[in-house]
């Protein structure tokens, strides 16, 4: 018996590949790659170590060391030394960056705000919690894999 099952992984990379594709689109002609709009936003104002980032957006550290260096050459970003521990590098957004960062935040945002419109309060919860369960299970699975 040849039973088609549509996994629930298919439906989280369908939606991702579709939103990668609308955030693409938005961005042609700014030279923001989705990527770089999300590391935009997650840089701190007192600058964010570059080993928080990778973790933070499940990016190797070589594609992510090659979109930082990227980043650098269009004056998206500057690093320094950490003052306090000199084996740590910050990551600083510089003015252009900021001025990116602003325009990527605007556009997350505003999806944002329009999808969560369209959705009962009920059933964003429940999805968040379900987001909350799998991003949990891949983590175990992750660890257990790594031992």
């Amino acid at each position: 018996m040849n039973i088609k099952r549509t996994t629930v992984d298919f439906f989280i990379r369908q939606s991702w590949h579709k939103i990668q594709r609308m955030y693409n689109q938005k961005a042609q002609g700014s030279d923001i790659s989705i990527s770089i709009g999300y590391i935009l936003l997650m840089i701190d104002k007192e600058g964010t170590p570059s080993t928080q980032l990778g973790p933070k957006m499940g990016m190797e550290p070589t594609s992510l060391s090659r979109t930082l260096k990227s980043m650098e050459d269009d004056k998206l970003i500057r690093r320094e030394i950490d003052t306090d521990d000199k084996r740590k590098v910050l990551i600083f957004l510089t003015p252009k960056g900021i001025e990116k960062r602003r325009i990527v935040r605007d556009v997350v945002l505003d999806f944002d705000d329009r999808l969560i419109s369209r959705i009962p309060k009920t059933k964003l919860k429940a999805y968040f919690d379900v987001m909350d369960i799998i991003d949990g299970f891949i983590d175990k699975e992750l660890k257990v894999m790594n031992e």
